[in-house]
């Protein structure tokens, strides 16, 4: 077959993108960058994004980044006795790359990890519990569970060794306009049937057994997402994958790389709800209108370039999109709700079969799917700040505890946990997809110029994922707006990678 000229091969990319083909515009063909952009949500995903989109259209850009909450989005902390403590996304695997380079960037340090054992609760025993010594660890492993554990590892290994090309392919500056060319680029087919099938059916494939599934793996999605082994085994992989260690946190509470990041860029962060987003355009170039309301009542400004980074399948989120021809689809499913419970109390450690609270010997505590349990996994948190001679409070004191549930603890189920406490602080999270309530990925351009970070939250929900999305729609802005089309959806890209170096 004939190759395609150039001219041909870029017209079919703009076309596979669903982008009009128009005569580029001075601002559009490379002669001058956006004047201004706006970024709807301050959160992990929306901060990095206008750090990223600084770093590629440069400082002269106008920057608006609307939060309707507090910035941050899902990385938050309460106060409790004049300390912070994490109440949303607690901690960041040690393989995220861009928020390792986040925290240098920002002179950020790591938090200092406080040791403390795990173990996980049937509603009437621990069937797994942590042990001291590591090899001892490995043997009850062994012993309770064959090989699945290490069956296991080597699928969690094989799929993050995959993922890791994510960030050399970034780092050249390729971007891709789907979540399915992202995926396949990743790992091939194999990545993109990967958010079609379970975790428990790619770790049965693997031999993994039903047991361990039911044990172990139920205990960490059930933390994790607060959902059952029928995720998508790429969402699941990337939350084994945290829990097999390697977790890190932020000094001072994860939020301080958002608020960190937008000073950075000198972002204007306005403090209002988006509405509406409508379409305009002029002399063949497209514009937008965003909508808002603050205390002061409804205003709105133009922008170049959107990029939407908060959740559009959330009811709670009604940006309605005026003037768009077709009109933008309905975003299908549902977001989970998670319920974080920070209680300063003494814990009942006669419910987990320990009569003297001084013996109960873990800081953490997961659960199987049993229908006696009303809470998903609590732990023993210690404060953002940490000085050099704090210690974790012994079981027979009062300490604060993380509970996370599918609904509200009710009294009766508080005092079935503590023997009393001070004080219940209670955040409900819309925190990551009921993933069994979508059956397609949502696309990441919405329309020229327009773009969705937080589809990729379908693929698999975590501060990590948010980042590479935000690198993701920066570097597809920035392409698009300059016309590289040899930057997008490219095939072969680990040959082209080694090439280029």
């Amino acid at each position: 077959m004939a190759e395609l000229p150039p001219w041909a091969a870029r017209l079919l990319i703009w076309l596979a993108l669903g982008v009009r083909w128009t005569e580029p515009s001075a601002a559009a063909a490379g002669d001058a960058p956006p004047g201004k952009i706006a970024v709807v949500g301050a959160g992990i995903g929306g901060s990095s994004v206008a750090h990223f989109l600084q770093q590629h259209f440069g400082p002269q850009v106008q920057l608006d980044v609307y939060e309707k909450d507090t910035v941050g989005g899902r990385l938050a902390t309460v106060t409790v006795n004049k300390q912070q403590y994490e109440s949303g996304g607690a901690s960041v695997h040690s393989l995220n790359l861009h928020l390792q380079d986040f925290v240098k960037l920002l002179g950020l340090k790591h938090r200092r990890e406080v040791a403390g054992k795990s173990a996980i609760f049937s509603g009437e025993q621990f069937v797994l519990e942590e042990a001291d010594w590591y090899l001892l660890n490995l043997f009850r492993l062994w012993w309770h569970y064959g090989m699945s554990f290490l069956r296991l590892q080597m699928w969690v290994e094989e799929v993050m060794e995959k993922f890791m090309r994510i960030y050399k392919y970034q780092a050249h500056g390729y971007a891709f306009s789907r979540l399915e060319e992202l995926l396949h680029s990743l790992g091939g087919d194999a990545f993109v049937n990967m958010t079609h099938r379970s975790v428990a059916e790619s770790l049965l494939d693997v031999g993994v057994t039903q047991r361990f599934i039911d044990d172990v793996i139920v205990a960490v999605l059930r933390a994790s997402y607060g959902q059952s082994v029928l995720v998508p085994a790429f969402a699941g992989a990337m939350s084994l994958a945290g829990a097999q260690g390697n977790m890190w946190a932020v000094e001072g509470g994860n939020k301080l790389v958002c608020s960190g990041l937008l000073k950075l860029t000198k972002a204007n962060i306005i403090q209002a709800t988006v509405t509406a987003i409508s379409l305009h355009s002029s002399e063949g170039k497209t514009f937008y209108q965003v909508h808002y309301e603050d205390e002061e009542g409804q205003g709105s400004s133009f922008y170049d370039i959107v990029v939407i980074a908060t959740q559009l399948h959330d009811s709670k989120n009604n940006i309605s999109f005026q003037n768009f021809d077709p009109p933008i689809a309905e975003f299908p499913g549902t977001f989970h709700t998670t319920v974080a419970s920070i209680i300063h109390g003494y814990l009942n450690s006669s419910y987990f079969g320990f009569p003297d609270p001084k013996l109960f010997p873990f800081a953490s505590v997961l659960t199987t799917d049993s229908p006696t349990l009303f809470f998903n996994s609590m732990d023993n948190i210690c404060p953002v700040n940490i000085t050099g001679t704090f210690r974790r409070k012994q079981p027979q004191e009062a300490a604060v505890w993380r509970v996370l549930s599918q609904h509200p603890l009710e009294k009766q189920e508080l005092k079935i946990l503590f023997r009393s406490y001070y004080s219940v602080q209670v955040t409900e999270w819309q925190a990551y997809p009921s993933f069994k309530s979508a059956k397609t990925l949502p696309p990441i351009i919405l329309h020229d110029n327009l773009y969705y970070l937080n589809s990729m939250e379908w693929v698999a929900s975590s501060v990590e994922m948010a980042a590479v999305a935000a690198k993701n729609v920066a570097l597809l802005a920035y392409n698009l707006w300059y016309h590289d089309l040899e930057k997008i959806d490219q095939k072969d890209l680990m040959h082209k990678v080694k090439t280029e170096l």
